[in-house]
């Protein structure tokens, strides 16, 4: 086992990994974006109240997200796993 394949494991790793975060954080991002805007606007400055709607919206997310992001990730760990002569050897 090289050392570039090492590193060619370990970037589709990553990869997978901002795959299936990516959607829930770009969900949490836009929520709590709005949840500001809401308070400059009202300019209500309670610290706890974007907590709430960005927990819901992530719930929702993996809801609608979840059949996908294990998908992928079963996908990726049955190809670790077909491919586990080449680790050893």
């Amino acid at each position: 086992m090289t050392s570039e394949f090492v590193l060619t494991l370990a970037e589709k790793g990553v990869y997978v990994i901002l795959l299936i975060s990516g959607p829930l954080l770009i969900l949490a991002l836009a929520v709590g974006l709005l949840v500001s805007i809401f308070q400059a606007t009202t300019q209500i400055q309670e610290q706890t109240l974007a907590f709430i709607p960005k927990i819901v919206a992530v719930l929702v997310g993996l809801v609608f997200f979840g059949p996908w992001m294990l998908t992928k990730m079963v996908e990726f760990t049955v190809n670790l796993y077909q491919n586990l002569n080449q680790f050893v050897g």
